[in-house]
């Protein structure tokens, strides 16, 4: 009898084997690591054979005391906007390069001097970026011809898994929409976009829905990874995607923040919401029909971070001799100063900034700092100004799309102090599930679940979340927000125009 949805997650630093029951039980789970090779500055690179070891290591652990017969569906989410060329027989021609390399900036202004960024934009719902994986296969055309002209396909790293385990080379919608080659309204590979790249379209692998099921476990799979021949397996989605499932995001009117390092906001819709300042983009969502709204900033819960690090080392040593919780403390000491940090504001572009500035340049700063401010005044602003970065994205949403709270999950969303601070901030309830970080392979285990019949539809999701608080935003902060909100956007543009001469200084 099928009882169990296997969901691997493939990231950045390696790959997650999940099991949950039908009813939406996480029973158990198993990591095996890999490494990302970096070099010149900005290439990051992986070896695909590392992910396929990797799979087969986490799936032999997580199988052990479970018979294989038992399991429905093998789905994966996997990260996006790489480029993995394979040549007919699936064998790799080269590392993977990932979202992050930005070897292919030179091809991506050929991408913008022949189709143009508001034309990219609309096709896509990208902004046209040296981050996906069309312009890193162009680049590999330019500078190594000899490996483009063997590659029979561009695969991302999901897709590479499941040609390793049916022999098949297909994607899915929302990882194709990662490539800025893919028509979001069409749901197909765009002509004018690879005709301007000069990529023949037979090189895009073919693209299915999130939730088709693309082949069975094959033998030579059955014996590297102990899972039984048969088995289905669905086509799943980008680890973005499959979180926006597994965070009950799966039909209009919801939305949910990821909070880690980085952080978005996504949501779902029927159509692209295409911002004028193209502060947003916008994938195809894992769930048939639907599109995926979203808006990524660079340096979230990494500010905090920083803040502990640099700001904060008295208390880190404080949390390690009294075996205390750092965040704990550092709530204790942020709830003695109150809502707007008595002006302070903090501008988190410690990385640049992707939504809503767009620009690598842009830097992080606290402003209207003065002999009376203390450090919890400066410690809540790093909050604040995390936080009201992504009003903005949420702001653009609501514009278009009727959204009435707000799901957090991930790391950051473990502090009550900041979860409270995003309800004011948003002026909208903020709801935080009890696992919140099993979102992404939550996600994929639906995505397969539905895709193999095992479970009857979507909706489904909302007995996999169990809920863990909801807190209300406190209607006596939201005019002191409402003024600061003004003053941080006013603050960016005043300053915007000195990060230019902040890279010579540096320089220098």
């Amino acid at each position: 009898m099928k009882q169990y949805l296997l969901a691997h997650d493939l990231g950045t630093s390696g790959n997650k084997a999940t099991l949950f029951s039908l009813e939406g039980k996480l029973i158990k789970s198993e990591t095996s690591a890999y490494e990302t090779y970096y070099s010149n500055g900005n290439w990051a690179e992986q070896d695909s054979e590392d992910w396929w070891s990797a799979v087969c290591s986490s799936t032999k652990k997580l199988l052990l005391g479970i018979d294989p017969k038992d399991i429905a569906s093998v789905c994966f989410s996997g990260q996006m906007m790489g480029c993995l060329p394979v040549d007919k027989q699936g064998k790799p021609l080269h590392r993977h390069l990932l979202y992050c390399d930005q070897r292919s900036v030179e091809q991506e202004n050929i991408l913008l001097e022949k189709v143009g960024m508001e034309e990219v934009y609309r096709i896509t719902g990208h902004r046209a970026s040296a981050s996906y994986g069309i312009t890193k296969l162009r680049w590999l055309k330019d500078h190594h011809p000899e490996i483009f002209n063997q590659t029979w396909k561009m695969l991302n790293a999901k897709d590479y898994l499941n040609f390793r385990l049916t022999g098949r080379m297909v994607t899915d919608y929302n990882d194709a929409s990662g490539t800025n080659a893919f028509d979001i309204t069409r749901l197909e590979w765009s002509a004018r976009i690879l005709d301007a790249m000069g990529i023949p379209e037979s090189m895009m692998p073919e693209a299915v829905p999130s939730t088709t099921v693309i082949g069975e476990i094959i033998g030579e799979a059955s014996r590297a990874t102990g899972l039984a021949v048969g088995t289905p397996v669905v086509a799943g989605a980008g680890d973005g995607g499959c979180a926006t499932v597994g965070a009950g995001c799966v039909k209009p009117g919801r939305a949910y923040n990821y909070l880690g390092s980085s952080s978005w906001i996504a949501t779902t819709s029927l159509k692209p919401v295409h911002d004028p300042a193209m502060q947003t983009f916008t994938w195809v969502h894992p769930v048939p029909g639907y599109l995926q709204p979203c808006g990524t900033m660079q340096t979230a819960g990494s500010s905090y971070d920083w803040m502990i690090r640099e700001l904060a080392r008295g208390e880190s040593m404080q949390a390690e001799t009294e075996n205390k919780n750092i965040h704990l403390l550092l709530e204790d000491l942020m709830s003695q100063s109150s809502a707007g940090s008595k002006g302070v504001l903090f501008l988190p572009y410690m990385l640049g900034e992707r939504s809503p500035r767009w620009n690598p340049d842009a830097k992080g700063s606290f402003l209207n700092l003065n002999l009376e401010i203390k450090r919890a005044d400066m410690f809540r602003s790093v909050l604040e100004g995390v936080t009201m970065n992504l009003d903005i994205i949420l702001k653009i949403f609501q514009k278009e799309l009727p959204i009435e709270n707000l799901l957090v999950i991930g790391g950051g969303a473990k502090g009550r102090f900041w979860n409270q601070l995003m309800a004011d901030i948003f002026g909208i309830p903020v709801h935080i599930p009890i696992n919140l970080e099993e979102a992404t392979s939550m996600g994929a285990a639906i995505i397969g679940g539905v895709g193999c019949g095992a479970l009857s539809g979507f909706d489904v999701v909302d007995r996999f979340i169990e809920m863990d608080r909801v807190l209300e935003p406190n209607s006596a902060n939201r005019g002191v927000y409402d003024s600061s909100r003004i003053l941080f956007e006013k603050a960016y543009w005043a300053v915007e125009p000195l990060f230019n001469d902040f890279n010579s200084l540096k320089a220098t």
